[in-house]
């Protein structure tokens, strides 16, 4: 019988960019993709579009022309030990496409049905010996009223802080040791901490003044001899943290950012003239795609004897010094649905939803 489920499956001629789409509306990480005769033909994955995307490829072009034609599969009549394997050995394997003679498509294994202890597989990407910093010495003006009372990091998302989110994610991958840089309503931020005793290794970078918004890393200068996160207090990222660094470190990037696609929709038909005023063309409702900082970076500790001392230092000088300085730049590209911005109300009521 032929798998009909199409929440794990797309089709070849689909774009790019509607992939991604339907990987974050079905929370997907990979889907199998299938042709015109209705064979399996490949899988795509959040890399393939990582890839595609730092390639420069146009992301409105067929899927077919990215996806992974050498993957992973099994063959009807399969043992449950020939997945195990699998699985065991392509840790960032989520799912298995089982097909039958034809090529077709049968059933797709997980990895969380194959293997008893899935969480075995995840321990071999670990962080633990990685900091994290978090920037939280801002005064969060664009959650006014909220940050008129509490400090923005302790601003509830659900029912938890936001800042409490960001290290649970983080921990899931074994982080356990994090800097918060404070100045705005500081005592505040280390009251809660100081009050529900987690296990976290928590320090703080107590700011006299305010530094903008990567000034307060130049205190560590002789602190973190790692390479370390840094990321905002208002933003999450649903993304595997390890493969973030693993990127970083064979990219031999000195400083890498976190960027997501975002995609805007102008609500008009949008006309292209000539220089005489001519119509040349009129588009309805075109979309346009662009790579975005998240607020999440990956850095190597050298990068931080470029930011001065005791003076208001913003990200972006950091990276057009250290990219004058001839050091390697590099972009992570997640999809749409893994970055969540509440640093500001419009986006912050969205994302309770």
């Amino acid at each position: 019988m032929i798998f009909k489920n199409n929440s794990n499956t797309i089709k070849s001629t689909i774009s790019i960019r509607e992939t991604v789409k339907k990987m974050d509306v079905e929370n997907k990480n990979s889907l199998v993709v299938i042709n015109k005769e209705n064979k399996v033909c490949g899988v795509f994955s959040m890399g393939d579009f990582r890839r595609a995307v730092l390639n420069g490829l146009d992301i409105n072009k067929e899927i077919s022309t990215v996806i992974n034609k050498n993957f992973k599969y099994l063959n009807h009549g399969y043992s449950k030990n020939d997945a195990k394997e699998i699985f065991e050995r392509n840790i960032l394997i989520s799912e298995i496409p089982v097909l039958n003679k034809k090529s077709e498509l049968i059933k797709i294994l997980t990895r969380k049905e194959i293997l008893i202890n899935y969480e075995l597989g995840k321990q071999k990407f670990n962080l633990k010996d990685t900091t994290v910093i978090i920037m939280a010495g801002g005064k969060g003006t664009r959650l006014d009223p909220f940050t008129r009372i509490l400090p923005k990091p302790l601003i509830p998302f659900g029912n938890d802080p936001i800042v409490k989110i960001i290290m649970d994610n983080f921990n899931k991958f074994k982080v356990n040791n994090f800097y918060i840089s404070i100045n705005d309503k500081g005592k505040m931020i280390k009251a809660y901490f100081y009050d529900h005793k987690f296990s976290y290794k928590i320090q703080y970078i107590e700011e006299d003044k305010p530094l903008g918004t990567v000034g307060a890393l130049k205190l560590l200068k002789d602190k973190i001899k790692n390479t370390f996160f840094v990321t905002n207090c208002d933003i999450l990222i649903h993304s595997h943290f390890p493969s973030i660094m693993k990127f970083h470190k064979n990219s031999k990037n000195d400083f890498t950012l976190v960027t997501s696609m975002r995609n805007y929709t102008i609500p008009y038909g949008v006309c292209d003239i000539d220089k005489s005023g001519q119509l040349l063309n009129m588009r309805e409702k075109p979309e346009y795609n662009y790579l975005v900082n998240t607020g999440m970076y990956v850095v190597e500790p050298k990068v931080l004897k470029f930011i001065p001392k005791n003076k208001v230092f913003d990200m972006s000088d950091l990276i057009k010094k250290i990219k004058g300085n001839g050091m390697k730049v590099g972009v992570f590209p997640i999809s749409e649905k893994s970055w969540v911005d509440i640093g500001q109300w419009k986006e912050y009521k969205k994302n309770l939803k």
